[in-house]
């Protein structure tokens, strides 16, 4: 059954987080907790509690949003179950136990009509879900292009929210895209390692010791690192299609 309505934490996610027991949020994720916005990207260092939030905001919609659809989407099945788990997780830290119509290892429905569903990476097979309120993709730099332009459409009629998390995986792809070239629709979190107070300077050093920079970069700092196989750079690249070309007096 769920609690009653708490108006302070349905107007406040940080309030709701706190309920379950997440009382001491990294500011970057208070701010990411309050997002209120249709798109967001966060471009968010490995280990920095990315979809600990993302679980909260997705919890949190489906109990203050009746009959809302939140979709979990990741390069693989067993991500977006991973992501799910965390969502469970956090519901069983509610105060008042749940009396769920649907509950199993990939979705569940709340009595308010609310439904949280983690989806397979497969284009061809998530066609069938249209009026999302929250799609979440985890680890969108690896999710291929055409899932994520499958998905986008489900937003069309609910007017619903759209969050991308990941690292950086190259200049390519829609996480890439979006974060460069998106325009000011999306709200930006950018957040590398150094901001993490659970990760120690001597482990980086370590890391970027036996990473190597290209790898250490993306994964640790939000680096859109070129292919290491590449002749041209991404930004040269750019620079070949600007309107502004320089002339030279010969």
């Amino acid at each position: 059954m769920l609690a009653p309505v708490d108006l302070a934490a349905a107007l406040d996610p940080v309030l709701f987080a706190a309920t379950l027991g997440f009382t001491t949020p990294d500011p970057w994720q208070v701010t990411a907790l309050r997002w209120t916005g249709r798109r967001a990207i966060w471009n968010i260092a490995r280990q920095s509690g990315k979809s600990t939030v993302a679980a909260l905001v997705g919890l949190h919609t489906a109990i203050y949003w009746p009959n809302s659809l939140i979709l979990l989407i990741s390069p693989s099945l067993r991500q977006s179950s991973e992501l799910f788990r965390k969502v469970s997780d956090w519901r069983t830290a509610w105060p008042v136990a749940w009396d769920l119509p649907e509950d199993n290892r990939l979705s569940c429905r709340f009595e308010n009509g609310s439904r949280i569903v983690s989806l397979p990476s497969s284009e061809a097979t998530i066609r069938g879900f249209s009026g999302a309120d929250l799609i979440i993709e985890d680890e969108a730099a690896r999710v291929p292009d055409e899932l994520y332009y499958a998905v986008r459409p489900m937003l069309a009629v609910s007017g619903g929210r759209l969050l991308l998390m990941s690292t950086p995986f190259g200049t390519r792809g829609h996480f890439h895209q979006e974060w460069t070239k998106g325009g000011p629709i999306w709200e930006r979190v950018e957040i590398d390692a150094t901001h993490n107070p659970r990760i120690a300077p001597e482990f980086l050093e370590e890391e970027r010791a036996s990473m190597g920079d290209w790898w250490y970069q993306q994964e640790y700092f939000g680096k859109f690192m070129d292919a290491q196989t590449a002749v041209f750079n991404y930004q040269d690249i750019e620079n070949m299609f600007r309107k502004e070309i320089e002339t030279w007096d010969l």
